[in-house]
């Protein structure tokens, strides 16, 4: 019994040490792993579609002479984002290359912009890093393949992607074209695709392209007032191109995924911002539904990662931690009341059932059968070292022993 109560001991012990590591485990879980999650992942590989139909200038008659305006034409924005280097534990380059093309034209015809941004962001903030903090930090846009790309000092807003846990307020958000930053403000919350989301709008007024990039020429010409259209003959009129836009953007709020987004530009040349004269592209560019399929999926992935390591394990762990520990601590206190104890050394051992002496008639002295009268003789217990019992012959007044190696046998008739 001593060594069965020690076995329990040692379990209980074992168990309330395993539990104790189980619950500071399930402690340990949401602070450390959530925090590794929360990291706009390395491995980022994304392509966004958006498709609408609109008008837009005719370049090859601009050039010869003509502005002329299509309209009803099917254009595409691809965008395909992908992660460069520098990037390491706390920070991510991003490249992201942009085009715009009208479907109605095939090849290099069918082009309408093309634009490579490469920028360096905090991986939870999603920010752009600074400069200062990070001297080998990205940040350039390239919009054209003979030109070298252009340094850009002054992004300091979101543009693919919003920070973990979005909150409910406006964000500061760059616009490639405009080369600016505009608070982009949160306007409700909504569901697409079973994900929950934020709605975020802002409108970019006109601005001047030609004073955003004046590396570009086309953002600024001077051609014929008969080839734009107004009157002057042959009179140069030159015309800067204007840019406005009202982007719509839905995000997840956990991951910060832009699960839907939306363009209504309006790019047009004129010699006053309140005046267009000519237009050159006005479309508006929803998502299409591969897209929001896909990134919705993105959503839910990284929610069910932050779920499962956040709530789910260490919920399981601290339920096998408080059970393992309530085990361990009822086992360890029966264990301590212990059951019977063993007998002290020297001491008279506890009687089994075979040394037990029965109680009553069971108890009363041996007895020998008189075979010649059918009586019953009582017959003394023998000590050790005594004299066995005796039995007088009285036909010859002999004293005879009696043997009591088997008292149930009957005597030996002589």
């Amino acid at each position: 019994m001593a060594e069965r109560s020690g076995s329990g001991r040692k379990l209980a012990l074992v168990l309330v040490g395993l539990g104790t590591f189980l619950l500071a485990i399930a402690l340990l879980v949401p602070t450390y792993t959530v925090g590794k999650l929360k990291k706009t992942p390395l491995d980022l590989e994304v392509t966004t579609v958006a498709e609408g139909t609109g008008d837009i200038l005719n370049s090859r008659a601009l050039l010869a002479g003509k502005a002329q305006v299509d309209t009803n034409v099917p254009i595409v924005a691809q965008r395909f984002v992908t992660v460069e280097d520098p990037s390491d534990a706390d920070i991510m380059t991003l490249q992201a290359g942009q085009t715009v093309r009208r479907l109605d034209m095939q090849g290099d015809t069918g082009l309408v912009s093309a634009t490579v941004d490469r920028l360096t962001i905090d991986r939870v903030t999603s920010m752009p890093v600074s400069k200062d903090e990070y001297p080998n930090r990205v940040s350039t846009i390239q919009t054209s393949a003979t030109a070298p790309p252009t340094e850009i000092d002054n992004r300091e807003g979101l543009q693919y992607k919003f920070p973990f846990d979005v909150e409910q307020k406006s964000y500061p958000y760059y616009d490639i074209n405009a080369r600016e930053n505009y608070d982009i403000a949160y306007q409700g919350e909504e569901e697409i695709g079973g994900v929950k989301v934020y709605h975020f709008q802002h409108t970019v007024d006109p601005v001047d392209l030609s004073k955003a990039d004046p590396s570009n020429p086309s953002y600024k010409l001077s051609l014929p007032a008969a080839t734009w259209g107004v009157e002057g003959g042959d009179q140069p009129v030159t015309m800067v191109r204007w840019y406005t836009n009202v982007r719509d953007l839905w995000v997840d709020p956990v991951t910060g995924v832009v699960v839907k987004g939306q363009e209504q530009q309006y790019q047009y040349y004129a010699r006053e911002a309140d005046k267009p004269e000519v237009t050159v592209l006005k479309v508006t560019l929803p998502f299409d539904q591969d897209t929001i399929e896909f990134q919705v999926e993105q959503a839910k992935d990284g929610q069910d990662q932050l779920s499962t390591f956040g709530r789910t394990v260490p919920i399981i762990l601290g339920i096998l931690g408080a059970l393992s520990l309530i085990a361990g601590i009822v086992l360890g206190l029966r264990g301590g009341k212990g059951g019977t104890p063993a007998a002290a050394a020297g001491g008279p051992a506890p009687a089994g059932p075979a040394d037990a002496t029965p109680s009553g008639p069971a108890h009363a002295a041996p007895t020998q059968r008189d075979w010649t009268t059918d009586d019953t003789q009582v017959i003394p217990r023998t000590e050790a070292g005594q004299t066995p019992p005796q039995q007088r012959d009285w036909t010859t007044d002999a004293t005879q022993e009696i043997p009591t190696t088997d008292l149930r046998k009957p005597p030996t008739e002589k």
